[in-house]
């Protein structure tokens, strides 16, 4: 097992003690780290769900050490960049083992520089931050932008870091910046989700809901003088009315049909092709015989003295389907013809002609109605706090020299850091209020 690489020590005396960070090693195991250290009894103080959580060190990540003259006090070493693992010793010289929170420092920082070079290695120069340089250029997303730079072109933008122990952690997020070349100032502004504008307002649609004019087709077909007569030779005698007077009841009474007279026997023909749906007695209408002839039209034959068809047969158009009689109530030989459509009674010469065609007619209806239509819009809403950083950004730009925060960089350590020192009248415990490391 390789042994651990020493990168950096940085220290200082706190209270009798030394604060030392290093790189945890690629085939470095946490049971090797303890056992190095003979503090392999921990182990076995270790939930087994916390030991899952031991995969989650990184080779390569920087961890702490806190040391007294004789040996170690405190151990923190990351998962990730939300939760630790902690190590403190108690009085008892016993090793308590926890998973804590870590707590991030947040740095807000400004930028200012002049066009030398490449844009990127200048800032990594200036802030000792190797991620700045990607990070604007993803906020500006043209790359044309910065390949025209000239030298003493500038740039300055604002942006917040989180950092632990002096050291950047995560990405830096870029909350304003300004490049001023070819004469002219290109601004970017960052809004609450992450995405960039050219000006301190964001375009934001909506949609509201307008009552507009809205024009439909319909489009149908009618029986139009299809059906031919149900007779060779025609005689009306009654017509289909509302209030007719009835000879038999000798009172008014709706007539939903036409009377046709002819001699007993005469033959009866079928408006048009279709399918028998009835053939029996039907009270006052005597023998009836019922044709569906499709789109919802039925016709309907009565009073007849012999039906020549049968219920479920289908008829072609002018087929004989039975004989004129006098049957049901009656005053003499006579054909009732009814026609219904959807139900409904219609009248029946409407829908008649000595020479019908049989073919159905196309009727086109325009109808206009109100209704809500959505209608997307527009409007400029102001970004939270952009209008600040444009006049940061205009102070920065104007200035000749600006002192840039430098993050540590191991070859150049420029800051001390402690661990946050414990009340010594109190017992360490198992960390329920944990030491973290902080800004001495």
């Amino acid at each position: 097992m390789r042994s651990i690489v020493w990168i950096m020590a940085i220290t200082t005396t706190l209270f009798g003690a030394q604060i030392r960070w290093k790189t945890w090693p690629n085939e470095q195991t946490f049971s090797g780290y303890l056992e190095a250290r003979g503090l392999g009894s921990v182990l076995r103080t270790i939930s087994a769900e916390d030991m899952q959580s031991l995969d989650a060190i990184r080779p390569g990540e920087r961890f702490y050490e806190l040391w007294d003259e004789k040996s170690l006090r405190q151990v923190l070493i990351p998962l990730g960049e939300e939760m630790q693992i902690e190590l403190i010793r108690r009085r008892s010289g016993e090793y308590a083992f926890d998973i804590v929170p870590i707590d991030l420092l947040t740095r807000h920082e400004a930028v200012v520089l002049t066009v030398k070079d490449g844009v990127a290695k200048q800032i990594k120069q200036q802030t000792g931050n190797p991620r700045l340089g990607w990070e604007l250029s993803r906020l500006y997303g043209d790359r044309r932008l910065f390949r025209t730079l000239r030298p003493q072109d500038r740039i300055a933008f604002v942006y917040t870091q989180k950092e632990r122990l002096g050291w950047p952690v995560g990405r830096p997020t870029i909350e304003a910046a300004v490049v001023e070349t070819h004469g002219k100032r290109v601004y970017r502004f960052v809004d609450a989700k992450g995405k960039a504008h050219p000006d301190v307002f964001r375009t934001e649609r909506y949609t509201v809901t307008e009552k507009r004019p809205f024009t439909y087709t319909t489009v149908h077909k009618v029986p139009g003088a299809l059906f031919r007569m149900p007779l060779d030779k025609v005689r009306i005698t009654s017509r289909f009315s509302y209030r007719r007077w009835h000879p038999i009841l000798k009172k008014y009474r709706p007539h939903f049909g036409v009377d046709f007279g002819a001699k007993r026997g005469t033959p009866l023909r079928a408006l048009n092709d279709g399918r028998v749906v009835y053939a029996g007695w039907m009270r006052g209408y005597g023998n009836v015989v019922k044709i569906d002839h499709g789109n919802g039209l039925v016709s309907l034959y009565a009073h007849q003295s012999k039906i020549l068809v049968k219920k479920g047969q289908k008829v072609t158009r002018g087929q004989t389907i039975g004989r004129v009689g006098s049957t049901g109530r009656s005053t003499g030989p006579h054909l009732h013809l009814g026609l219904y459509r959807h139900g409904k009674p219609v009248d029946p010469l409407k829908y008649i002609s000595r020479k019908g065609s049989g073919t159905m007619q196309t009727v086109v209806k325009k109808h206009t109605v109100m209704k809500d239509f959505p209608i997307a819009k527009e409007r400029k809403v102001p970004i939270p706090g952009a209008a600040r950083y444009k006049k940061q950004l205009k102070a920065l730009i104007t200035q000749t020299a600006h002192d840039n925060y430098r993050w540590i960089r191991p070859e150049k350590p420029q800051v001390i850091h402690a661990l946050r020192p414990k009340d010594p009248r109190q017992e360490p415990g198992p960390s329920p209020t944990p030491s973290e490391v902080t800004r001495g």
